[in-house]
């Protein structure tokens, strides 16, 4: 008989079909794997963006949400009405942190862990815990370890709320030990709704206790409570990052001085910058600084271009600025090696011994440089008024600057002042060269005679607005004993009272001091008038053996500096339309949406290639999420419940995209999870921790939230899906299961990396050799700290991974 039997084939079973929530969203039978590979990997990595630009939202609304203040009327005895109004902040700091912060930066970790199982039939995944605790290993080992490194070698930062830290490094630790009580002491493989619930309520008996050691209840009294705004806003002086004062901009351009082809637009961008990173912000701002650079968005601090950033880089190191030219020369466009002289020249008394010296290095400063030191003589002659140098100084790569001391001779002989010169020489065949500052001159003052006094100059020159003119006057030929110089002031178009504060006065110069101010108060009356003069005059000496030189007079200019004023108004209103760009969240749909469809927000003249690359990558999501409601309508909370659903929704896609990618690779969720899933939603964070270690003055915002957001993680993560399981499993009259193996040997490993990671940040906190700080101090320890950390983390997933496919077995 013939064969009628027929043999059927299924499409819409084939591998992989059913591992996703919600994908595949086509039938993929006749497709490559390869290619369904391929396509899933790109889908998770393009997923991981839409995850952090929606994040970018939820921490918009959260920081509005955490910044509300509420005014208090506090006592002022300088205040007329005895009383002044000051705005204090709702929230604390250190619950704001634990809590919506701690979600923000969590809510894909925590969602995925809800989603899995609820959407699941409420079975335990491996997808989500392992996520929580991959995060977890990275977040301590891997974000601790770039914090460490990241800052300038010799710069240390501190946590500063050591009691705070205590208390979430303990949590951490305790969360994880509570997850192997459960898994493994109590109920083996099973969760009790007790156990649920329990776990559930660590989180707010966590926040409790962190808030009564921020507020030191248990501790010494006395800690104020927080700082009024504008009195005492952040760690960094009190600046102000909404707007910057007249008086503000006034100091910032008195320390810029004078620059060459600097515009007004150029110093309104340095002063905005300047605000910006002198600020102290929390862990949610640097967050979204992170995101934002990451994906092209509106930037949180002004971009600076090279030229703009020689002068920022000064003022946050506080180095003296001047009118140096050199700031804007090319320097072979940074492959030549400047050196100069600090100074053009230099005093120094007879008696001191040696003359001290500062060469500098600039322009290409990677490269090894020779440079040749000389003296030469002047009126001082080597050998008898000083020890002749002539040496080879050596900059290693990197070094900057170097100390030269020159020997003076005292020969106990009055002598007038007497100068000689050094002289410096650029080695051949080296790209060095010699800067403008080539030869500095060295007087040596005699110290034998009481000396000669006189002004610098015979006029000097200044602003109305400066508030106080500083004259100098100068000894010289010897500075032994201590001698009192007379003075008066005589009006001549200037009148005493009403342009200045005239009078007379005396001058005290100590032994072996050489220069001293007479310093004259300007009244500025904000009128225009033409420039305005006075006299000084030197009247006597005492004692005897000292002279009035020939400069016994100087006239001093008031001029008037109404066009200056006008300068600093438009560089005031400059710099506050650059601050009003970075401000973190939007009031309008409109705005949003101007900053969505435009790369760096519109700062097109400072976006980069990456920039564009970024934005053209997730424009698309960048235009859909912007229909999220913006964070000034309903104080926030609109914009959190639909930006935390939004979340969600990708947290799902996440979800899948991961466990079909892995499931067509051969990896096992647990693996996908703490590799690409973990570093997938922690990225951000390690980008916001390393700007943090950078332009913070402590440790607290880079890794101090660390162990907060990890006992978040456990509490709310796995305590909030845990319960929803066990509720319904409850109601079935069974038992909520969750297989030990793999999660346990996980968390148990990440214990031990976990003791180990924070044992080291004690270590380094206590012990002289590491700086006696968690991050930072010198070069070498701080390197083998890092590494340190990253072997622990490659050693823990190296380890979760041979225990997923059975080459080590669990408990």
């Amino acid at each position: 008989m013939p064969n009628t039997s027929t043999s059927t084939c299924n499409v819409d079973s084939y591998k992989c079909s059913d591992s996703g929530l919600l994908m595949p969203f086509v039938n993929e039978y006749t497709w490559p794997i390869a290619a369904r590979a391929t396509i899933y990997f790109i889908g998770l990595l393009w997923s991981f963006m839409a995850v952090s630009i929606v994040a970018d939202i939820f921490m918009r609304a959260i920081e509005t949400i955490t910044s509300r203040t509420r005014p208090v009327r506090i006592h002022s005895s300088t205040s007329p009405t005895g009383y002044i109004d000051v705005e204090i902040k709702v929230w604390n700091d250190t619950v704001a942190n634990l809590t919506l912060m701690a979600l923000g930066s969590s809510a894909p970790e925590i969602l995925l862990s809800v989603i899995e199982v609820t959407f699941n039939g409420f079975k335990s995944k491996d997808l989500g815990p392992s996520t929580i605790v991959g995060s977890a290993a990275f977040n301590l080992l891997v974000i601790t370890a770039m914090c460490i490194v990241t800052v300038p070698d010799a710069e240390k930062r501190l946590i500063k709320n050591v009691k705070v830290f205590a208390v979430t490094s303990l949590f951490s630790l305790f969360a994880y030990l509570w997850l192997l009580v459960i898994l493994i002491g109590i109920t083996p493989d099973y969760v009790d709704l007790w156990e649920a619930i329990v776990t559930l309520l660590f989180f707010p008996i966590l926040v409790v206790v962190a808030y009564i050691a921020d507020k030191d209840y248990c501790g010494k009294p006395g800690k104020d409570e927080e700082a009024p705004l504008g009195i005492g806003f952040g760690d960094k002086g009190g600046l102000d990052p909404a707007k910057a004062s007249k008086d503000f901009v006034v100091e910032v351009l008195k320390k810029i001085g004078k620059q060459p082809n600097l515009s007004e637009e150029d110093e309104a961008r340095i002063v905005a910058a300047y605000v910006a990173k002198n600020t102290s912000h929390d862990k949610g701002w640097y967050r979204m600084s992170a995101i934002r650079n990451l994906t092209g968005g509106p930037r949180l601090v002004p971009t600076t271009n090279e030229r703009q950033d020689k002068i920022l880089t000064k003022l946050m190191t506080g180095e003296n600025i001047g009118s140096s030219v050199s700031l804007f020369e090319d320097y072979d466009a940074g492959v030549t090696a400047v050196v100069e002289w600090a100074a053009s020249s230099t005093a120094v008394l007879e008696k001191d011994g040696r003359a001290k010296l500062t060469l500098m290095r600039h322009g290409n400063i990677n490269n090894k440089v020779l440079i040749m030191v000389e003296t030469i003589d002047g009126t001082a002659e080597a050998n008898s008024d000083y020890k002749p140098f002539k040496e080879t100084i050596v900059f290693r790569p990197e070094e900057t600057s170097k100390q030269i001391d020159i020997e003076i001779i005292d020969d106990n002989d009055w002598e007038p002042d007497e100068v000689f010169f050094v002289r410096l020489t650029a080695e051949p065949d080296q790209q060095a060269r010699v800067g403008k500052r080539s030869v500095t001159q060295i007087t040596i003052l005699n110290d034998d005679d009481p000396g000669v006094f006189g002004f610098a100059k015979p006029s000097f020159v200044f602003k109305e607005s400066a508030g106080r003119a500083m004259i100098p006057v100068e000894r010289s030929n010897g500075a032994d004993g201590r001698v009192v110089v007379g003075w008066k002031t005589m009006d001549m178009t200037a009148i005493s009272s009403r342009d200045y504060i005239g009078g007379k006065g005396e001058l005290e110069f100590q032994h072996g001091e050489t220069t001293k101010y007479i310093a004259i108060e300007i009244i500025d009356d904000q009128n225009f008038e033409k420039d305005e003069h006075f006299e000084i005059q030197l009247t006597d000496v005492v004692p005897d053996g000292a002279t009035i030189g020939r400069l016994k007079r100087t006239v001093v200019t008031i001029m008037n500096d109404d066009e200056f004023t006008g300068v600093v108004s438009r560089v005031v209103n400059l710099t506050n339309a650059n601050l009003d760009s970075l401000k973190v969240s939007t009031t309008t749909w409109g705005q949003q949406f101007e900053e969505a469809m435009n790369v760096n927000g519109g700062d097109v003249e400072n976006a980069n290639i990456f920039d564009y690359v970024m934005h053209f990558l997730t424009f698309g999501f960048k235009v859909i999420f912007a229909c999220i409601p913006p964070p000034s309508i309903w104080g926030g909370w609109l914009c959190f419940f639909v930006s935390l659903g939004a979340v969600g929704v990708l947290t799902a896609i996440v979800g899948d995209l991961a466990g079909l990618f892995g499931c067509l690779v051969g990896l096992k969720d647990t693996v996908t999870a703490i590799t690409f899933v973990a570093l997938g939603t922690s990225l951000p964070d390690l980008f916001a921790s390393k700007q943090a270690a950078l332009q913070e003055e402590t440790a607290d915002n880079s890794i101090g939230n660390v162990t907060g957001s990890n006992s978040v993680n456990v509490f709310l993560g796995l305590g909030l899906s845990w319960v929803i399981a066990a509720v319904y499993w409850t109601s079935q009259g069974k038992t909520f299961e969750v297989p030990a193996g793999s999660l346990s040997f996980s968390v148990t490993l990440y214990t031990v990396c976990a003791v180990l990671a924070l044992g080291l940040l004690v270590l380094r906190r206590v012990v002289g050799k590491f700086g006696k700080a968690e991050l930072g101090g010198s070069k070498i320890p701080k390197i083998l700290c890092a590494l340190f950390l990253v072997f622990l983390w490659v050693f823990y997933i190296i380890m979760s991974s041979l225990q997923a496919y059975g080459h080590i077995k669990a408990f």
